[in-house]
């Protein structure tokens, strides 16, 4: 009986440093192609294959296209946001070369609290 609980507080302990690293503030800031940031930014082309670290990640293999819609600003440069197919999420952007620019000015805003929450089957997972 004792074994098997030390292993439930072993799954709960690894269960809620898996939360806190996917609802990790990445920046404070971000750079879009208007306030809402719901203009597609630009189309990129995957340069080599990409495996995020966690859910809030876009994984993709060298080639791929990917629509890019935000750009994280001020303290990390490197993460920007884009959807491939049904699948959205942070990238680096070194890992992607530029195809076509689709917005004129970038509008940087404030990043808000679900910017940085998984997201699978159309719902937010919070866990």
């Amino acid at each position: 009986m004792s074994r098997i609980l030390d292993q439930r507080i072993l799954l709960l302990v690894i269960s809620f440093s898996a939360s806190v690293q996917s609802t990790k503030v990445l920046s404070e800031w971000k750079k879009c192609g208007d306030p809402e940031c719901e203009k597609a930014m630009s189309r990129v082309q995957a340069t080599t294959d990409y495996l995020g670290p966690d859910c809030r990640y876009l994984n993709f293999k060298t080639g791929e296209e990917i629509i890019v819609y935000s750009k994280l600003s001020r303290e990390n440069e490197n993460l920007w946001t884009g959807s491939k197919g049904k699948d959205f999420g942070y990238f680096p952007r070194d890992a992607v070369k530029v195809e076509e620019v689709l917005i004129e000015k970038e509008v940087e805003v404030l990043t808000k609290e679900t910017d940085f929450l998984c997201l699978h089957e159309d719902k937010y997972t919070v866990e």
